[in-house]
């Protein structure tokens, strides 16, 4: 009798108190960004140099082969990675050097890392910012625990008197993607029992052109002419070791995520935050470069990487862009946006997850007064700038080499019109004004 009343009693107990479900570990978020890394450059795609690092991240996840920047030059897209919105919501529509645009991303705006910080992950970003070079614009006040780097567009690979360890300048010797693969392996070594959001920030393939090699003790004390800097010949070799380089360090972290155990619970995401210029990298197939509205200028390589969750081996045509990266990640790691929160971005956890047909949409590059804007609206591709109206229809003309707006007038007015509609939409009432200089790119981006 006693064993039945017993019996009855557990039973009884574990109705009235379900087991507890076990509780879903919340993945770990890398992403990786190269700088002025273009779609013709890797191996990946058909390039120039072989990158078997790259081809290993794309053989064990998801290729992205219509996969866009927010725009052709670097500060625009960081901040609208980093925000899920336009970038002219925030007023950074040029790279941010002290003489051209808005001084830096504000504390206020709601980041990744914020967002993330938040909901108890642990972040950090090792490498280029480029969102402002003021005090109050550096990283730790957008959310992140750790930084080490620049705040800069661009600094020397091997002198880091302009780095910093969070608020603070810091004494620092070594390679610049060296030291931020290092940094980076540190992170994922010391956080790996909890979640964690690591931005790795590359300078690597950005000006100026150096190698590991090429230190200060080595380098030649003869000036160089203008021809002669910007010469592809002086250029491509230090280039292809530059990208071996960083094609190493992310080899080194991919390493490092599956020798902690960690691999399937670390989502992963590369790109690049503009096409390659135009004396060192290779924008194949596409017209175009950095400073470029042509798609050369904005589609580049990505590859999102996470065992057992993404099917390996796989490719997608689907239209994305930097913004849908934070909605995405949202998704992935349950943490909910603010319903006040408008977002430009689209999540792509479902095609990134399970091939899932991605909506169509009208996406948008605005880079006035210098480019104009450009549209993307499924295969067809519009430029405007003043009176200028370039249409191009991407299914029979990759390439952009034949202008057909007025072979579809129709066509041409409705996307006049949408771009029209869309800058008013993302144009704050207190955006700076600018003043119409131009961009070289050689020194401040």
């Amino acid at each position: 009798m006693l064993p039945r009343l017993l019996t009855l009693l557990i039973l009884l107990a574990a109705t009235a108190c379900p087991a507890a479900k076990p509780q879903v570990s919340q993945p770990n978020v890398i992403v990786i960004l190269a700088d002025d890394l273009g779609y013709g450059d890797t191996s990946l795609f058909d390039g120039w140099v072989k990158t078997p690092q790259l081809e290993r991240l794309a053989s064990e996840g998801l290729t992205f082969t219509d996969f866009h920047t927010n725009s052709s030059v670097c500060s625009p897209t960081r901040a609208a990675f980093l925000t899920g919105r336009y970038q002219q919501r925030v007023g950074i529509i040029d790279v941010i050097a002290r003489h051209l645009d808005t001084p830096g991303l504000e504390a206020t705006e709601l980041t990744i890392p914020r967002l993330m910080n938040q909901n108890g992950y642990r972040t950090a970003l090792f490498g280029k910012w480029h969102l402002g070079m003021e005090p109050k614009h550096n990283p730790i006040h957008h959310g992140f625990d750790e930084f080490v780097g620049y705040l800069d567009g661009a600094a020397d690979y091997h002198n880091h008197r302009d780095w910093y360890n969070g608020l603070d300048r810091t004494d620092i010797t070594g390679y610049t993607t060296h030291l931020i693969t290092d940094h980076a392996v540190r992170f994922i070594q010391k956080n790996k029992a909890k979640p964690f959001f690591l931005y790795v920030s590359h300078e690597a393939v950005h000006l100026p052109f150096q190698t590991p090699a090429d230190t200060v003790e080595n380098r030649s004390k003869k000036k160089l002419t203008s021809k002669q800097m910007w010469n592809p010949k002086r250029i491509r070799p230090k280039y292809k070791i530059m990208l071996e380089e960083m094609d190493k360090g992310i080899g080194q972290i991919l390493d490092t995520v599956q020798n902690e155990g960690i691999a399937e619970n670390t989502f992963i995401f590369f790109f690049s935050d503009n096409g390659a210029i135009g004396a060192g990298g290779s924008n194949k197939p596409f017209r175009g470069n950095k400073f470029s509205n042509y798609e050369g200028g904005h589609r580049v390589p990505a590859i999102a990487w996470w065992p057992g969750k993404i099917a390996a081996g796989t490719t997608t045509d689907a239209t994305t862009m930097a913004m849908d990266l934070l909605p995405t990640i949202m998704d992935f790691t349950t943490i909910t946006v603010p319903e006040t929160r408008q977002l430009d971005g689209t999540s792509m956890s479902e095609l990134i997850l399970n091939q899932a047909d991605f909506p169509d949409r009208e996406l948008f590059w605005g880079y006035e007064p210098k480019l104009g804007t450009a549209m993307r609206d499924g295969h067809w591709k519009m430029q405007t700038k003043g009176d200028l109206v370039e249409l191009y229809d991407l299914s029979k003309d990759l390439k952009e080499t034949t202008n057909v707006a007025d072979k579809f007038p129709k066509r041409s007015e409705a996307m006049k019109t949408a771009i029209e509609k869309w800058k008013r939409k993302v144009s704050p009432q207190n955006a700076p004004q600018r003043k119409p200089t131009m961009a070289s790119g050689k020194k401040h981006d």
